[in-house]
């Protein structure tokens, strides 16, 4: 099929190069012409395993284009919509001032029987306005098509999803939407993948609830922590304990510094936001505290360091390791760990960071850090390691060698995915969260 991608940031430069890997003729669009420029040549323009070669591999096949003119859309069947909603300024509500242009922008170009796709994550009742606005100014239809991409995985999470969900219109126009949704998705619909067709409000609720359920089940476990910390008890076993039972399970159940990124933050706020606005703002009410348990924890992280200094952090050495809001990305939007070493910096700690992909985009916020490529060089004469970021090597360091460099070993394992009793064996004091 030919298909146009509106915005090609994180999810849309991915989706553009997986719909081509998967054999379709797909032309992205962009206003960002650097970024456009770079995904021309083959670079991503962010840190994505598997993407750099599933860029190379589109544009060589001759079925991945880019472009900064939206005219280029122009006989492409289906034309995704994937750009930001970033949270508003000083407000919990999604800005959608980038979903309304690129639907105001595709206007002109459309024709009659194209589907215009929403995959941003945006407030419910969105797809039901925007719907409107699309039939009445062409004879195209509008599906909402959420995203599920875990960061790391995106490239897997597009090719071969977990579930795909159609939000579509009533009646015949509806069965009409699905079946050129089943053909965009082929292979994933002949491989068995559960498709999901609802109404435009519960494919927009869909991506939404999934976020709060995930960050509410982080913030959980953190309160358990914090429990724990009091009572003695290891809320790593409590965790694996509650695991056991099919009803919860145990993903997600990893007490630590809590969630960032470019999505669950700002997600269950504009959930907030948009509950309020509809009169039910008592429904999710519980998600204000969700948010708090998480800043919390960076804030405990903070005083543990603190505290590992018998309160003196000034002119201290403390070493950061990881600067991404998780492993296998550069994404360090609300990131826990970058948070962390700016307060340190703060406090006037000698704060050396380090991270495989991320250190670019954290000097650019905050130049007044101290940075490394290198973690043994970031170790070398610290008087504390903070894990902030479970990146394999990371974990994978040895304990023997690395408390060869530092001055004082102490490691603060805001992560738990240390172990601990190889870390003491060696001499360390290991401190982890929510463990004795």
């Amino acid at each position: 099929m030919k298909i146009s991608v509106i915005g090609c940031g994180y999810l849309g430069a991915v989706h553009a190069a997986c719909m081509a890997q998967l054999g379709h003729d797909v032309i992205g669009i962009d206003v960002d012409a650097n970024r456009i420029e770079s995904l021309a040549r083959g670079e991503a323009p962010f840190f994505e395993p598997g993407l750099p070669e599933t860029l190379t591999s589109s544009l060589a096949s001759g079925r991945l284009r880019f472009s900064t003119d939206l005219a280029a859309v122009r006989g492409s069947a289906v034309h995704f919509v994937a750009v930001g909603t970033p949270q508003r300024k000083g407000e919990n509500a999604a800005d959608m001032t980038y979903v309304d242009g690129a639907i105001d922008g595709l206007l002109p170009h459309l024709s009659d029987g194209d589907l215009v796709v929403g995959k941003s994550t945006v407030p419910v009742g969105t797809a039901a306005r925007l719907a409107k606005r699309v039939a009445e100014h062409s004879g195209a239809q509008l599906a909402w098509n959420p995203e599920f991409l875990r960061e790391g995985f995106a490239v897997k999470d597009t090719i071969a999803p977990d579930r795909l969900v159609y939000g579509v219109p009533d009646g015949d126009a509806g069965e009409m939407v699905r079946q050129l949704l089943d053909e965009v998705y082929a292979s994933a619909v002949a491989s068995g993948t559960p498709v999901v067709v609802a109404d435009y409000a519960t494919a927009e609720l869909v991506k939404v609830s999934a976020n709060a359920f995930l960050a509410t089940k982080i913030s959980f476990i953190n309160a358990m922590a914090e429990i724990a910390e009091v009572t003695g008890a290891d809320v790593s076993k409590l965790a694996d304990a509650l695991g056991f039972d099919a009803r919860i399970g145990r993903r997600f159940l990893n007490a630590g510094i809590g969630f960032g990124g470019g999505c669950l933050p700002k997600d269950i706020r504009g959930f907030i936001a948009r509950a309020e606005e509809l009169g039910r703002g008592e429904s999710v009410a519980f998600l204000k505290e969700v948010d708090a348990i998480n800043l919390r924890q960076r804030d405990r992280m903070v005083q543990i360091v603190v505290d590992a200094l018998n309160g003196e952090p000034f002119q201290k050495k403390v070493a950061v390791l990881g600067l991404a809001f998780k492993p296998n990305s550069d994404d360090v939007r609300d990131s826990p760990a970058l948070d962390i070493a700016v307060n340190l910096r703060g406090l006037g700690a000698n704060v050396v960071a380090t991270d495989p992909a991320a250190i670019a985009n954290a000097r650019r916020l905050h130049p007044q850090l101290g940075f490394s490529d290198d973690p043994l060089e970031a170790i070398r004469d610290a008087d504390v390691v903070v894990l902030a970021t479970e990146w394999a090597d990371f974990v994978a360091l040895d304990p023997i060698e690395v408390g060869a460099l530092v001055r004082t070993r102490t490691i603060i394992d805001g992560r738990n995915v240390l172990d601990a009793v190889s870390w003491r064996a060696a001499g360390w004091t290991y401190i982890g969260m929510g463990r004795p």
